[in-house]
């Protein structure tokens, strides 16, 4: 591993308390090209949490607050008439960025949650029949609040397989709240200026070793074995997709990079298995009723799998 992202998973720790495995998990998304959604209920710094990653990148950052009356061309950008020069002239919008935060995502209608999810997948967008790439690093964070549901439109099961993760950010402990309490009172000014690490050009090349991280087949049996087994258990309405493998697969790698490893190891496909998996499957009914959660399903159905050696 690069001595710059020792560094600044380091000082990632430092600035957000009390959340080191969805801070390690938030990286290891981006490093393997892939979005991320956060669940959490309100201050519980998910916004923090992205801003400072966005600084210590070096990269530029975006944040859209959704609403129910955002239209798509505020989020991908417009076309107008220059009465100047006589001339139409494009206004590119803020998914123009290295890392955009899309807050409360579930609080827009379909058709602009549709615009970014498309973004996201194509890393183009279209303006008026002109088609603008997206930078080479294009990260979104997607938040959504899982305890108010008035006036919401639910990201569909197909469009959430789009990102990588799905992280759950809870309470800190005591003592790591407390100490964020204190941090935040105390040296309010020098959590605001965070310097950046990386930039965008090593960043890039980081990306390109973790790509070379050997995944042997036995790891990639399996995955296979545990997302086809999703399939295949009566506990679980709908199974995971191909892509679910894709994306273990890749979270993996980067994981293992982050850990100072060249190779996949069954414990990193185990650490990225819940999180990859918990917005891409569907609990029987019933299974619902007698309280069971996507989680627990999950810990239950990897745990049932003979591992590698």
């Amino acid at each position: 591993m690069k001595p710059e992202l020792a560094s600044l998973l380091e000082k990632y720790e430092e600035q957000i308390l009390g959340q080191t495995r969805n801070l390690k998990l938030l990286l290891a998304a981006i490093l393997a090209g892939g979005h991320v959604l956060i669940e959490g209920v309100p201050g519980t710094g998910k916004t923090q949490m992205v801003k400072t990653l966005a600084s210590l990148l070096g990269g530029t950052f975006n944040r859209i607050q959704f609403t129910p009356d955002l239209l798509p061309s505020d989020i991908t950008g417009s076309t107008i008439y220059n009465m100047k020069d006589s001339t139409f002239q494009t206004l590119k919008g803020p998914i123009f960025t290295n890392i955009l935060l899309a807050d409360e995502i579930n609080r827009t209608p379909a058709k602009t949650q549709a615009a970014l999810l498309e973004a996201m997948e194509e890393k183009q967008v279209t303006i008026q029949g002109e088609t603008y790439l997206l930078p080479d690093v294009f990260f979104v964070v997607a938040t959504q609040n899982p305890i108010e549901f008035e006036g919401t439109y639910p990201l569909p099961e197909a469009q959430q397989d789009r990102f990588l993760f799905k992280l759950n950010i809870d309470f800190p402990s005591f003592e790591d709240e407390k100490n964020v309490l204190k941090q935040v009172i105390e040296d309010h000014d020098e959590l605001s200026q965070v310097e950046s690490i990386l930039d965008v050009e090593t960043f890039l090349e980081i990306r390109k070793e973790i790509q070379n991280v050997t995944i042997s087949d036995s790891i990639l049996d399996y995955i296979m074995q545990i997302v086809r087994r999703t399939r295949e258990t009566e506990s679980i309405r709908f199974g995971a997709s191909t892509r679910a493998g894709i994306s273990i697969g890749k979270a993996a790698q980067a994981w293992a990079y982050l850990s100072g490893r060249d190779y996949v190891t069954p414990d990193d496909i185990k650490m990225v298995a819940r999180p990859g998996l918990r917005h891409r499957i569907q609990l029987s009914p019933h299974m619902e009723l007698e309280g069971e959660n996507v989680d627990q399903t999950i810990e239950e159905l990897v745990g049932a799998i003979p591992v590698p050696r």
